[in-house]
């Protein structure tokens, strides 16, 4: 036995509080992508963080909102049932918004759970000190919190308390991973990631939320350094799939060339990045597809 403190942390909240931003601080590295719209995140993200000590595996969760559709209630029931896995559960608040019925939800599956729940109240960097006081106020009669640390994942600033805190919590044993590990997520997932991110950020409207990305094929040429990539962005409409080519495939060229740019970054490696569009209606409401496409 190692003999030190390893577990998992949950990190749970509202869509758009911050929680993927915080796991790529907590991390020091761009596993799970952001972006300014909300429900960004569509299943779980691990992010493991070796420190003096100890292992945390921190797991990034979709935004818990009252969902619509297929697709919505699985990244939903995603979020909620990490709550029974976890060693520690981090329930992430914006400090420059107030709560509303939809930390009702998280409250009700709080009390269910068994484990020690930190308050994590982030973005602190966008509200005076005399309003946070009054909030951590208001937010400690939400629950017996184990811990309240206030802090800005997007400025970097208290991070590494949050982890000093967590650590002391978790149980006694042995890695679950080896040191050099950042994630268990695979090479595939991340790629398609990194698509869907550029996708969300370049897009508008409904477009990002109807778009889900598969890898077809995933091949390493070491011999000449590469990673050959071809990836599929699946679409509901046939006005969808031409918005996303853009007039003379100007928009899929640009996704392809950003998403490429943070491959090449990610992976330390060239990338050769095929990017096609394919009309899949209603996919999102198709559990057969949802599955395909790794959302149930």
């Amino acid at each position: 036995m190692d003999n030190i403190r390893s577990g998992f942390a949950g990190i749970i909240g509202r869509p758009n509080v911050g929680k993927s931003t915080l796991m790529n601080a907590l991390i020091g590295e761009r596993i799970a992508i952001t972006t300014a719209k909300p429900q960004t995140t569509r299943n779980r993200i691990t992010g493991i963080k070796n420190v003096e000590g100890g292992q945390i595996i921190f797991v990034d969760t979709p935004g818990i909102h009252r969902a619509r559709g297929k697709l919505n209630r699985s990244m939903v029931e995603t979020a909620l049932g990490t709550l029974g896995d976890m060693d520690v559960i981090l329930y992430i608040v914006d400090a420059s918004k107030k709560e509303d019925s939809r930390d009702a939800i998280i409250m009700d599956a709080l009390s269910k759970a068994s484990a020690p729940v930190i308050l994590v109240i982030n973005k602190i960097d966008l509200v005076r000190k005399e309003d946070l006081l009054v909030a951590i106020d208001e937010l400690r009669g939400l629950y017996s919190f184990a811990e309240i640390v206030p802090l800005s994942a997007l400025k970097n600033f208290n991070v590494d308390d949050l982890t000093r805190t967590v650590l002391p919590l978790l149980p006694e044993g042995t890695r679950f991973f080896p040191e050099d590990l950042i994630t268990d997520a695979s090479e595939r997932f991340l790629a398609a990631e990194m698509i869907r991110e550029k996708l969300m950020i370049l897009t508008h409207e409904e477009i990002p939320y109807a778009a889900a990305v598969l890898i077809e094929s995933f091949k390493e040429d070491e011999e000449k350094d590469i990673i050959r990539i071809k990836a599929v962005i699946n679409v509901e409409k046939d006005s969808q799939k031409g918005i996303i080519i853009g007039k003379g495939g100007s928009m899929l060229k640009k996704i392809g060339a950003d998403a490429r740019l943070d491959m090449e970054k990610f992976f330390g490696t060239r990338i050769f990045l095929e990017l096609f569009v394919r009309v899949m209606k209603n996919w999102s409401d198709d559990p057969n597809r949802l599955h395909e496409f790794g959302y149930l």
